[in-house]
């Protein structure tokens, strides 16, 4: 399933990408843009009952805050991932992450993670961020686990 999250879901679009669910999210659409997005596969992600009246595929998001509005979504739309999937998205761009070249890992993470995590260092091609393990994701992995996510063996 893919996700296009209107201008004020920027923090649900994150951790679905966490999740390494394909979401579009942008500050501002213009004209247009989330028409071709929907017309284009995306279930539309809107705080807006007018707004998804609009589409046949919106999904109405509720709460203030993202867990809220995490708990909102699994009300409505199956988000089983498998924990393989997770941060396999940049969180910026909804890009894949790929493996960089080693040489190329080692002059752009700190020193002590390229001799301690080299191996799972993921890079966006489109925006040049790099991502590695470490006591950032282990924090996200624990909220995700407390959402519900990763209990069951396949996921």
């Amino acid at each position: 399933m893919k996700f296009v999250a209107d201008s004020m879901l920027g923090k649900l679009a994150k951790w679905l990408r966490v999740l390494g669910i394909d979401t579009h999210y942008q500050r501002f659409y213009g004209f247009g843009a989330i028409d071709q997005l929907v017309s284009d596969g995306r279930c539309l992600l809107t705080r807006h009952e007018e707004r998804a009246g609009l589409y046949g595929n919106a999904v109405i998001i509720h709460g203030d805050h993202v867990g809220e509005q995490v708990s909102s979504l699994l009300g409505k739309v199956n988000l089983a991932t498998e924990r393989k999937k997770w941060f396999t998205r940049c969180l910026m761009c909804n890009v894949l992450l790929e493996t960089p070249v080693e040489s190329e890992t080692r002059v752009n993470v700190p020193e002590y993670v390229f001799y301690r995590h080299a191996k799972e260092v993921r890079f966006c091609p489109s925006c040049g961020r790099y991502f590695w393990p470490g006591t950032h994701r282990e924090r996200m992995v624990r909220q995700l686990e407390a959402w519900g996510f990763g209990r069951d063996s396949g996921s």
